[in-house]
């Protein structure tokens, strides 16, 4: 995007969040494969986490893909449509993985946000955590 050095501090904080939106939407890495992280996602991440942490509190053991009751394996569709099976205790530490990364992107928006001039250069990577 190109910036407009007549924008005002308050649009360029506007920029700056929808740049740690567009972050947050685009995907984390966890345990070396990309899942995606829209809005959607991260809902169904956190609802399986809860499924997940249900199943751990009524003795689901570590490496056991059938925690959630269903027929067949867990598995979670990454980012490049592959099945990635997970148990229980794998889906808790990627929801706590995507939950980290979106508070580590509101900081980093916060502190962008908070320099004095807002910096034009705010979406550069290095200002930014990977995802």
């Amino acid at each position: 995007m190109r910036i407009d050095l007549r924008w005002t501090k308050a649009e360029l904080r506007n920029l700056v969040d929808i740049e740690r939106d567009r972050r947050m939407a685009g995907g984390i890495i966890f345990n070396g494969v990309k899942f995606q992280t829209r809005d959607g996602d991260r809902e169904n991440i956190a609802g399986a986490s809860t499924l997940a942490l249900a199943a751990i509190m009524a003795g689901s053991q570590a490496g056991n893909l059938r925690w959630h009751g269903g027929p067949e394996d867990f598995a979670w569709i990454a980012a490049d449509n592959s099945l990635v099976p997970m148990d229980a205790q794998t889906v808790i530490a990627f929801g706590t993985a995507v939950a980290n990364y979106k508070e580590r992107l509101y900081r980093a928006a916060r502190t962008i946000k908070d320099l004095e001039p807002v910096p034009r250069d705010y979406a550069d990577d290095g200002r930014w955590p990977e995802g």
